[in-house]
Parts: structure tokens; sequence; C-alpha cells
């Protein structure tokens, strides 16, 4: 696999709909500079693809937000994404790993799903951490928020210099209910037999064609998936602003002032005189 991309399909003689991302390049920008430990890239590039699932399920442009939320070891882990596909994660520690499954990573405690349109009204989904793994939360989640069968698939191949993520989803359309209730579970036992070695590295065609072969399906042209921090040294000088003058002038008798990006841990320095510049705006 060398491309990050998002693909749709549909199976034009049954109500069902499916979509698989393949995450490499742009998981790798992502984890650069983290000194994650393994356990915890591993739940990050799941929930990188699953937002990027999620994400294309919604009609709509705008902006989505996945959080897990427990009191094990990890404190959080969160995604954020948008219609574009593109997307940024984060991880905090609160102690030091006992084990690396997912529930002893995160404990007990929730998910947030929130989505933010551009136009509309903002809408906020929590969703308790009852799963093993985090595809079964997910799955609650459709079961829960949406009432549509869903069955998601998550593979990672996490390696010191290079790392990789895929994911699978099948879910019913909403018509017919009864028959795309049919439909689904004769395809989910195929999907069933889905392996990571089989997401991670064949073409999309040749990989639906093994799983769907009497199948007839529409395959739509594919979305590139980026990692997208979004921070700048404008937007740096925007939060220096919002301290205010008294607060800058403190720093500027210090000598500087240094803002790190969380995201992809680059530091933005600010120096006596362009705090000065700053502060005579004010």
């Amino acid at each position: 696999m060398t491309s990050d991309n998002l693909y749709r399909f549909l199976f034009q003689d049954k109500h069902v709909r499916g979509e698989l991302v393949q995450l490499s390049s742009s998981l790798d920008n992502m984890l650069l500079n983290h000194d994650y430990p393994f356990p915890v890239k591993k739940l990050l590039a799941e929930l990188v693809a699953a937002t990027s699932l999620l994400t294309a399920t919604l009609k709509l442009e705008g902006e989505i937000a996945v959080q897990i939320q427990g009191d094990g070891p990890l404190r959080f882990a969160a995604v954020n994404g948008n219609n574009q596909q593109e997307f940024r994660g984060i991880a905090r520690m609160r102690s030091e790993l006992q084990g690396d499954t997912f529930r002893e990573l995160v404990g007990d405690g929730h998910m947030l799903v929130t989505i933010t349109p551009k136009q509309g009204e903002r809408y906020q989904g929590i969703i308790p951490l009852t799963g093993e793994s985090l595809a079964q939360t997910l799955e609650s989640y459709f079961a829960q928020s949406e009432q549509l069968p869903t069955r998601l698939y998550l593979f990672t191949e996490i390696q010191p210099q290079h790392s990789r993520a895929s994911g699978f989803m099948l879910q019913v359309l909403p018509v017919n209910q009864q028959q795309a209730k049919i439909d689904f579970a004769e395809l989910a036992i195929l999907s069933d037999t889905l392996t990571a070695d089989e997401t991670l590295n064949l073409p999309v065609e040749q990989l639906l064609y093994r799983l769907y072969h009497e199948e007839n399906i529409e395959l739509f042209t594919p979305q590139t998936v980026s990692f997208v921090c979004g921070c700048s040294r404008e937007k740096s000088e925007a939060a220096i602003i919002s301290l205010g003058k008294s607060i800058i002038n403190e720093h500027i008798a210090e000598g500087k002032l240094e803002i790190s990006c969380d995201y992809c841990q680059n530091n933005y320095v600010f120096d006596r005189n362009d705090l000065q510049i700053i502060s005579d705006k004010l």
C-alpha cells in the first residue's frame, strides 16, 4: 500500500454500502516527534482509521471529533477530522501501562463523538466503553445513535520507523430495513474473513473481488486522506495577543516566549523584538 485513500462502494443489488480506508504516510506524519508507547500508537492509529470512516458517513460539510476518555493509564485519545479527510490526533497518559489490550489501556469510560457542521446545529453523542475493542464500541455507537447495523474492522501495523492502518466498514442503507438486514447478514459473513494483510496491502479492486466476487459493486472515486495539523506562526501570534498586554510585557522582560503545538510538536519562538511588536499593536 503506497497511498492514503478512502474508498466508498455500494452493492448495487443489496441495501448495503461500504468503505475502506488505507493509511500510510499520513499516519507517519501524525506520529512523528511523538514518543507514544506501542499500544498507544496502535489505538491512536485505529482511532484515525475509524474517524475517517465516520467522517465519510456524514452527508455534510464540517468537522468531527472522536475522543476516548477512561480511567485507565491512557487519560484520553482524540482525533479531529473533516469532510476533506484531513485529520490530526493526540493522546495523553496519566500513568505507565500495565497491559496492552484496549480495556487495560483505557479502563472504564466513554467515547465522545462531536459533529460540527458548517451549517446547522452541533451534535454530540456519548457512548460507554462497553466493548473489548474500539471497533466494538463504534458498532455500539451506530446501533444506538443511527440505528443502522454496522460492521467495523480495524487493523494496524506499527513499526518504529513506519506505521500503517486500515479500516473497513459495512453498513445497511436506511431503506427497506427488513431486506437490508438480510443483505447485511449475508455480506457480514463474507467480510468476517478479512485479514490485516488484505486490508493493508491489497488494491481496493482486488480486495473487493476476493471478498464479494459474486456481487455487483459500484466503486466511487477515492478521496485522499492527509494529516493536517493546522498550526502556524500566525495562529501562535493570535494566541499571544489573547494573553493581554501585561502578560506579553512580562515575557518581553524574560526575553522570549515559546509556543509548542501539541499535535506536531513544532515550536514557534518569539524573541523580545517579536513580542514588542505584538505588544505595540495592543
